[in-house]
């Protein structure tokens, strides 16, 4: 049995990338990891006390798309984990990756005129792939 780790952050695509990480999962018999990155690094200008209370606010939409996430699964038959990292969207995906062991990654394209062009996208992916040994699946 493997693990997979689908990264959500909420909105229409993350649900396509969260369907596919659980169909995968069902395939394959798999176990399935929903995570969910706290990146606040646009704040870094900013006063320190609106950024502690900006990234609570953050973590706790992060708990609740991640059990939103995971009760989707369970009604598809799957229990699934959840995780929350507070970084650098990137770097945690990949440390996550690493630090689990993943076999496969789920990650949702970026919406079209969104902060990543395609072409970031796909180098992400070679990263993650050359740097964990995990598959990478684009939805």
């Amino acid at each position: 049995m493997g693990l997979i780790l689908c990264a959500t952050r909420g909105g229409e695509a993350s649900r396509r990338t969260r369907d596919k990480a659980i169909e995968l999962a069902k395939e394959r018999g798999d176990e399935l990891v929903f995570l969910y990155v706290v990146d606040m690094s646009f704040m870094d200008k900013t006063a320190a006390p609106v950024v502690v209370d900006a990234g609570s606010g953050v973590e706790r939409m992060g708990g609740f798309l991640l059990a939103m996430a995971q009760e989707h699964a369970r009604e598809k038959g799957l229990e699934a984990q959840v995780v929350i990292r507070e970084g650098k969207t990137r770097e945690e995906i990949k440390a996550a990756a690493k630090e689990l062991e993943v076999d496969t990654v789920v990650l949702g394209l970026p919406a079209e005129g969104g902060v990543f062009p395609e072409e970031g996208i796909l180098a992400f992916v070679r990263e993650v792939e050359e740097e964990t040994g995990a598959e990478v699946f684009l939805v």
